[in-house]
């Protein structure tokens, strides 16, 4: 892959406060690589060996329960650092990353981390703050499955990855990756047939337009009121 221009990373939040010739002291040190879609890029339990920056693509973190179904507990969207276990103080991957998408990505050794943290004091700030917004928002879903509706947590669910990733068409606001009825169902600790019943009923009500690995939301406003935010 073509050497990486220092441009591609300062408007990123772990490297928008560093200097260019910063910026390009730590991409001479980062290794580039595509993935295709259903991808892992690790697994939960093992090794962190490296730690991972987003540039294209959509990463499903999934997690694997004692019963050993899997539960996609957070989506990272591109221009996001992910596999970042030395953050949370751990030498193991917490959860698996799998590519949601075709994706794009740069890592670097873990070896690296407490350099880059000491050196550059802003792109810790960031990251931190990144490690923080990822909690709270763990923190809400898990307010949400114990006093929410299912109706609630899905409208919730499916405002977050808009606001995340949602890309405008002609149709509405469309969810730029592949996601799936089960995916849903995962995020929002329900069944299948549950958010299948539901978003067949608000395809009906114009509200949403759901096919295979594509949902479209038509009417976010309405979706907003039964979110009930």
């Amino acid at each position: 892959m073509p050497k990486l221009d220092e441009s591609l990373l300062s408007p990123l939040p772990p490297f928008s406060r560093l200097e260019r010739p910063q910026i390009r002291a730590i991409l001479d040190q980062a290794v580039s690589r595509r993935a295709d879609e259903g991808e892992t890029i690790f697994e939960e339990g093992v090794s962190a060996d490296r730690f991972f920056l987003l540039l294209d693509g959509t990463i499903r973190v999934v997690k694997i329960t004692p019963g050993g179904e899997q539960v996609t507990s957070l989506h990272i969207p591109a221009g996001q650092l992910f596999g970042i276990a030395p953050a949370l103080g751990r030498d193991t991957y917490p959860a698996s990353a799998v590519t949601a998408s075709e994706a794009l990505f740069l890592s670097w050794p873990v070896s690296l981390w407490h350099p880059f943290v000491a050196t550059y004091p802003s792109f810790a700030t960031e990251t931190y703050k990144t490690v923080g917004n990822r909690v709270q928002e763990m923190n809400t879903r898990i307010v949400e499955m114990a006093t929410q509706h299912v109706e609630q947590r899905i409208a919730r669910a499916l405002l977050r990855l808009i606001n995340q990733s949602g890309e405008r068409t002609e149709r509405g606001i469309e969810i730029n990756f592949p996601i799936t009825r089960q995916d849903v169902s995962q995020m929002t600790g329900t069944t299948l047939h549950t958010v299948s019943r539901l978003l067949s009923s608000w395809e009906k009500d114009g509200l949403v337009l759901s096919k295979r690995k594509k949902i479209i939301v038509c009417d976010a406003h309405r979706l907003v009121l039964l979110s009930g935010e």
